[in-house]
């Protein structure tokens, strides 16, 4: 009887296969069409990138035998090298500046005792709220006027250590780490930084790669701060050189424009391939680490 029951089981298990594969065909097939219409301007902008000045202004889609050529016509011919090392320095700074502020301010809200806490933490969180855009005139005298900072790195680095969503990241994460461990520190003599360093840093890895990726990405693509404040074409960032670019070689070399555009993307998927995985687990706040 029991060998029989199994039988049935098994007979309608495989009755039922069919349709699971269907579902998981129909599934997958759904994926697929939505990742290459979310690519499908990258994948032209690649495209692109490869043929001569007369293929991109028609309607061939093949890939052409160009890239080389369109890419050292915006690396060398446009300066995008240039902008690009620019970026590089300056998103690397901010990324690093915004960690490091960004955990001694989450070890002063979990950890400190000091009036008014709460509210100061509101007014953080009341700082995501704010855009650029809405202080950039305030901004420009402060950085110009009074600190004359303008036209240096100065200007488009000092003005984005700070991160609202940093802190919040970090204060979420020490939370969730038993507060024992900070007593068992303190009976031992450790002071604050020390604890921060041999203990907390360690555990919080993946937030700080989570946090590296979205600042990273952020401070590559300024543009409108860097095109108020900056002078110098030798110190413009990326986002601004690219738009130089198109300027210059929109009337006569699309596939250079394209392949800078290509150019400009790849140390942000850099930043995130190598990151990714602790991008994905430093916002499993409430999870192990």
């Amino acid at each position: 009887m029991a060998l029989n029951s199994q039988n049935q089981h098994a007979r309608g298990a495989s009755r039922a296969n069919p349709r699971r594969k269907g579902g998981h065909f129909w599934t997958h097939l759904t994926l697929i069409v939505a990742v290459l219409v979310i690519a499908s301007p990258l994948l032209f902008a690649l495209v692109k990138a490869t043929q001569t000045s007369a293929q991109v202004t028609g309607p061939s889609l093949l890939l052409g035998t160009q890239f080389w050529e369109n890419a050292r016509a915006a690396w060398v011919g446009a300066g995008l090298g240039q902008y690009m090392l620019n970026s590089a320095i300056v998103a690397v700074c901010v990324t690093v500046g915004k960690t490091a502020l960004s955990l001694l301010a989450a070890l002063a809200f979990v950890y400190f005792r000091f009036p008014l806490k709460n509210l100061f933490f509101a007014l953080v969180l009341l700082a995501l709220t704010l855009p650029t855009e809405l202080l950039i005139v305030s901004l420009f005298n402060l950085v110009s006027g009074d600190l004359k900072w303008a036209d240096s790195y100065a200007a488009i680095i000092v003005p984005f250590i700070a991160s609202a969503t940093g802190v919040l990241l970090f204060r979420q994460h020490f939370m969730n780490i038993p507060s024992s461990l900070s007593d068992a520190a303190r009976m031992d003599g450790a002071g604050p930084l020390t604890f921060l360093y041999k203990i907390l840093l360690p555990m919080s890895w993946n937030t700080v790669g989570a946090l590296a990726v979205i600042q990273f990405v952020s401070a590559w693509d300024q543009y409108l701060w860097p095109l108020v404040i900056m002078q110098s074409d030798s110190k413009q960032v990326v986002q601004v050189g690219l738009s130089r670019l198109i300027d210059a070689e929109a009337q006569s070399n699309w596939g250079a424009v394209m392949a800078g555009a290509i150019l400009t993307i790849v140390p942000p998927m850099l930043i995130f391939t190598v990151l990714q995985e602790q991008f994905s687990k430093g916002f499993a706040l409430g999870q192990d680490k």
